[in-house]
Parts: structure tokens; C-alpha cells; sequence
């Protein structure tokens, strides 16, 4: 597989996009954190087919802190990143 970008949304409207990879050259890290009460969402670069990744979360997963974000709802809170959204929802 080839490089993700990770695209994080803050509630302060801040996007920051984290680009996992094995080149640290361009400006890639082997590993991210993705503070709790944001956004997030994935994609392989654009020069990428795929990529292969996971996720560990900490403290554990529970699915009642789980919340997959609906296209809407985060239009109306980060319109700022609306080509962002609509690349990463359905």
C-alpha cells in the first residue's frame, strides 16, 4: 500500500491533514494521534491504490462514544471545509 492522509477537524474549525507513510522526507510520520472530540476521516494519496493501516485506540472503545459523522450536520458546523467533507462522506 501507499501513503494516508488523515484529515483531522477540530471543534474550533482547525483542519490539520496528517500524512502516514514511510518516507519522512515528504513529510510523513509512521504513526498519529487523533485527540478525542474531533472529526476525522481517511484516504490513500492520490497516487496511492490503497493503503494498508489500523487504528488502537486508548482507553478502550466503547461504541456509545461512537459517532459517525453525518454529511449535514458537519456542513453545517465546518462549511470552511466543505471540499473536505464531501470527499470523505456519502
Amino acid at each position: 500500500g501507499g501513503p494516508l492522509d488523515v484529515y483531522v477537524i477540530y471543534p474550533d474549525g482547525r483542519l490539520e491533514i496528517i500524512q502516514l507513510g514511510d518516507n519522512p522526507d515528504a513529510g510523513e510520520v509512521f504513526q498519529a494521534v487523533v485527540p478525542a472530540g474531533t472529526w476525522f476521516g481517511s484516504k490513500p494519496k492520490a497516487e496511492s491504490a490503497y493503503s494498508l493501516v489500523g487504528c488502537t485506540v486508548a482507553p478502550g472503545f466503547d461504541f456509545a462514544d461512537f459517532e459517525l459523522g453525518e454529511r449535514a450536520q458537519l456542513l453545517a458546523l465546518f462549511p470552511q471545509h466543505q471540499d473536505v467533507i464531501h470527499l470523505l462522506t456519502h
